[in-house]
């Protein structure tokens, strides 16, 4: 709106000064041609009064061109006559200084410095040159005529400007109501579940917010089932994977309890020798100490805890027994490595959790007679935990997946369960990274890495 109010302001003024400029030269050439038609017989003569009388009697009729002072000299520039005597005397030279003020190739040249438009004719008389004619008119009325136009069309422009741009601040805050309205439904989806906009709102736009509302509906309702089919899906498979691990478990707890049957019905009848008694108490105590860490093991890993406690390596050690019964199905060679003795500041069992995903799978991945490795510890501020198997290798989508910084929604098909989901879960809540250092048909190393809560806080 400015540069439009620019151009048209410096056209009308442009206009304006041409206008002005054509209309000063007409005017300029009629006194300068009357004043030579009546001036040459008395300039050949020298007459010095008629040439005044002349001059006198021109300003009354050309008044309109406000001249200031006309002179009429003779072919070397002496002053015949001037309507300002004092300045040029008659008979005396030109001053050189005025001469150079008239442009030599124009009859008219205007000075905006000065508001005067100098006139100057070169007389002719019967083909020969007997003289020359100097004028000067004040244009100051024009320059000012110039003045308040400018003024009158930089405050009409301005005007319209401010009211142009309050039209439109209006209008366009008018038409960005219904982006602020989707933007606050935005805002609101990153707080909790995504909600609908009202029928009533969607009503009020034009018919294209309108579509925009109601996809943006749809979309609403598509995401929020996809989050409770999500949550469903991982209850589920928590489910799932304790069924599996109640399988496994079931076999294991019925190897101490065959031993300790035996015990028992040893006790029975032998129980009055001592050597019978002592060896019995030891199988009971040795087939209950394996009941009961296994219990723990299970309630360690499936129970919510009601504040976070500190990884020890003892969390980690009861892992091998949830994968043994996995391992000991498919024949697998499990090897187990633990570099750190003292707790660590990171939540237990979340963790737990994730690293139990990442060998149930690996024991998955393996073919029969396979092998199945785990390796944890500190490095760099940071808890590792690394993975491995001999089977076939991760899929190139699944990889990028699982590195890739808040990947979202699980790389889930029809033969694929929520397991790497939850470990990628639990991976971005607790601030760290998932990366496949080895992925090709000769088996698969996963590390998951962990800051502890002292880097956190250093970090914030």
């Amino acid at each position: 709106m400015i540069a439009i109010s620019t151009v048209v302001t410096v056209r009308a003024l442009t206009r304006l000064e041409d206008t002005q400029q054509r209309s000063l030269e007409q005017l300029s050439s009629a006194y300068l041609d009357g004043l030579s038609a009546s001036l040459a017989p008395a300039v050949v003569r020298e007459d010095v009064w008629e040439v005044f009388d002349t001059l006198d009697r021109s300003r009354e009729r050309y008044k309109g061109l406000n001249v200031q002072w006309v002179t009429v000299t003779n072919i070397d520039n002496q002053t015949i006559a001037s309507s300002s005597p004092g300045t040029f005397p008659p008979l005396e030279e030109m001053p050189s200084e005025v001469v150079s003020q008239f442009s030599p190739q124009a009859d008219v040249s205007i000075s905006d410095d000065t508001a005067e438009a100098r006139m100057k004719r070169t007389l002719v008389y019967q083909e020969q040159t007997i003289g020359h004619i100097y004028a000067v008119a004040d244009i100051s009325g024009l320059v000012a005529e110039r003045a308040n136009a400018l003024r009158e069309l930089v405050i009409t422009n301005a005007i319209l400007t401010l009211l142009l741009v309050a039209f439109g601040a209006v209008f366009v805050r008018r038409m960005l109501q219904p982006v602020g309205l989707l933007s606050r439904h935005f805002a609101r989806a990153r707080e909790g579940n995504m909600t609908a906009i009202p029928a009533a709102d969607v009503k009020r736009q034009s018919r294209e917010f309108q579509d925009l509302f109601e996809h943006y509906n749809t979309m609403t309702v598509a995401v929020n089932e996809r989050e409770m089919l999500a949550a469903k899906l991982a209850e589920e498979e928590k489910l799932a994977s304790v069924g599996r691990l109640a399988s496994g478990m079931a076999h294991e707890i019925n190897n101490p309890l065959g031993g300790m049957f035996n015990a028992l019905d040893s006790l029975r009848r032998y129980g009055a020798r001592e050597e019978v008694r002592a060896t019995s108490i030891r199988l009971l105590e040795h087939g209950l100490s394996g009941i009961r860490d296994l219990v723990r093991s299970t309630l360690t890993s499936y129970r919510a805890d009601q504040r976070p406690r500190d990884l020890t390596p003892t969390d980690l050690d009861d892992l091998r027994l949830l994968v043994k019964p996995e391992a000991r199905q498919k024949r697998l060679r499990l090897s187990w490595q633990i570099e750190f003795s003292q707790p660590l500041h990171v939540p237990a069992v979340p963790i737990r959790d994730a690293i139990l995903n990442l060998l149930l799978n690996a024991c998955h991945a393996c073919k029969d007679g396979g092998s199945v490795g785990f390796r944890a510890g500190v490095e760099n501020g940071n808890f590792f935990a690394e993975v491995s198997d001999s089977g076939d290798g991760i899929p190139q989508h699944v990889r990028e997946y699982l590195e890739r910084q808040g990947a979202g929604a699980a790389p889930m098909d029809r033969r694929s369960g929520l397991g790497l989901w939850i470990v990628k879960r639990h991976c971005d809540e607790l601030h760290g990274s998932l990366k496949v250092m080895a992925a090709g048909p000769e088996g698969t190393t996963l590390r998951l890495v962990i800051p502890l809560r002292s880097n956190l806080e250093n970090a914030a």
